[in-house]
């Protein structure tokens, strides 16, 4: 397997020469050793040598596997671009993503299918050379985006990575994360650069707690990252079982939401020697900032964002675009030494990627335009308001329906909240919050609205409070997906709503 590519999947074979029946994956409880994952992965370079030629942009659609991860192996050391789509996206998103990528072929389980390139310059929609992985932005805000990562990229952090949380051979990772992740860059590739052994977590399983707990006792895990709901099932699963803590955890990272104050307060007590780090970054940056938890201060909610990774800037822009010296809030802009090289759509690229020729001392640096909203304090200590999509008008007043979640989230009875906008007759739109209460709580519409009252402007409390007892619904990455919230109904009859006075 030759062609241009990076030193990680050179790094991954290379552990199949030098430990050839040490574990790479563990899927359901059967081990896939170093050797067994190389070997798959140089019958699958020979399939794709028959139809796919070198240098092509395969997309993979087979499910999280170890077939699948040899198969992305072996496109990444044989220098094929591969993109890597949600599961989950519908045929017109898929065709939209795979087309925009300048995908020429896809991959389903043994059938390679060409794809019809659709009308306009295909070569304008190709990804550059060097690119290893295309990820997909979710598509929570529309058609999701192709995410060209550079080779040199993707190598520059799993050697940040592997320092950073000690992957070393053999150390067990968990991979909680699809394939299509970037938080895969981290769980699988890193672990494997690295000799050690990917505990892989089938989707089947993905939602059962007592299950998730089990991987992580049965092999036994020393670095975990996933989403906050992760934690909040294992938490629940160990509270069930009454077993004992964590032991092996060293390292817990959460990140792609915000974390709950009890979920890590549950977390702290199930993980007892492991060091909590909250890490914030985009698709197209791959992780930029990171905050280590301290065990011995009082819990902050939310976690701050953090300080940058080794190489990373990071900068503020105001409304009326200037840049934020100081304290005060504005849009993150990143630029990282593993980011993107923009997305194959040049329009879609001049958008959200900037190059500001006079800044810095060699100038000419790369910025991304992360679209969330950011608050620095005195002390430069970044913490996360909220994206600025989330942004809506009641009554002419800008409301960030995420800060009004947090807010929400404060109050002790509360488990999850989602806030969202309906269409009113009278003020155009108008704020509903979804609030799933915590077991045991007597909390009415009226005691949270008066919560609200107490914290936030009048025009940002929620018109409509729906207590709720089951889970809130959640997208494909584990947030909560706003879009369904208004159809959820009430755990019993809504105290009428009074009058809210201005905030005292």
């Amino acid at each position: 397997m030759t062609d241009r590519h990076g030193e990680t999947a050179d790094a991954v074979l290379r552990w199949a020469e030098k430990t050839p029946d040490a574990p790479a994956l563990w899927w359901n409880g059967t081990a896939t050793t170093y050797r067994e994952l190389a070997d798959e992965a140089a019958a699958a370079h020979a399939r794709l040598a028959e139809r796919v030629p070198a240098g092509a942009t395969l997309a993979v659609l087979d499910a999280k596997a170890p077939r699948t991860v040899a198969t992305v192996l072996a496109c990444l050391a044989s220098g094929r671009p591969v993109l890597l789509p949600s599961p989950t996206l519908p045929p017109d998103h898929l065709a939209a993503v795979t087309a925009e990528a300048g995908c020429r072929y896809a991959l389903a389980g043994e059938t390679i299918t060409p794809l019809t390139p659709q009308s306009g310059d295909a070569r304008k929609r190709a990804v550059p050379p060097g690119t290893g992985f295309v990820l997909t932005t979710s598509g929570s805000t529309g058609t999701p985006k192709a995410v060209p990562l550079p080779h040199d990229g993707v190598d520059a952090f799993t050697r940040w990575a592997a320092e950073a949380f000690g992957i070393t051979a053999g150390t067990p990772v968990l991979n909680y994360a699809p394939l299509n992740f970037d938080l895969c860059l981290l769980d699988v590739w890193t672990t494997l650069a690295h000799g050690g052994q990917v505990v892989l977590v089938d989707p089947a399983v993905a939602a059962s707690g007592p299950r998730l707990l089990g991987l992580l006792r049965a092999h036994p895990v020393e670095v975990v990252q996933a989403v906050p709901l992760f934690y909040a099932l294992v938490s629940a699963a160990a509270r069930a079982e009454g077993g004992g803590p964590l032991g092996t955890v060293r390292h817990a990272v959460f990140t792609g939401d915000v974390m709950p104050e009890q979920t890590l307060a549950d977390l702290m007590a199930l993980a007892p020697g492991a060091r909590l780090h909250n890490i914030y970054g985009c698709t197209e940056t791959n992780d930029s900032l990171i905050h280590e938890v301290a065990r011995d201060r009082p819990l902050l909610s939310p976690p701050p964002l953090g300080r940058p990774l080794p190489g990373v800037r990071i900068r503020l822009r105001g409304s009326e675009g200037r840049l934020v010296t100081g304290p005060g809030r504005g849009e993150l802009e990143v630029s990282t030494p593993f980011q993107s090289t923009g997305y194959p759509d040049r329009r879609r690229t001049a958008e959200k990627f900037i190059t500001d020729p006079a800044d810095g001392p060699g100038g000419g640096a790369r910025w991304f335009r992360t679209g969330d909203l950011v608050e620095a304090d005195a002390d430069g200590v970044l913490r996360l308001v909220g994206r600025l999509d989330h942004q809506v008008k009641i009554r002419g007043v800008a409301v960030n329906t995420a800060e009004v979640e947090q807010v929400i989230l404060d109050h002790p009875d509360v488990e999850e909240a989602g806030v969202t906008t309906l269409p009113d007759p009278v003020e155009g739109r108008r704020l509903v919050a979804v609030v799933r209460l915590k077991r045991g709580s007597t909390a009415t519409s009226l005691d949270l609205k008066r919560h609200c009252a107490a914290r936030l402007p009048r025009g940002s409390v929620p018109g409509t409070l729906v207590p709720v007892r089951e889970p809130l619904p959640r997208t494909s990455t584990g947030k909560v997906d706003r879009r369904t919230l208004a159809a959820m109904r009430p755990a019993a009859p809504q105290v009428p709503a009074a009058p809210v006075g201005d905030r005292p």
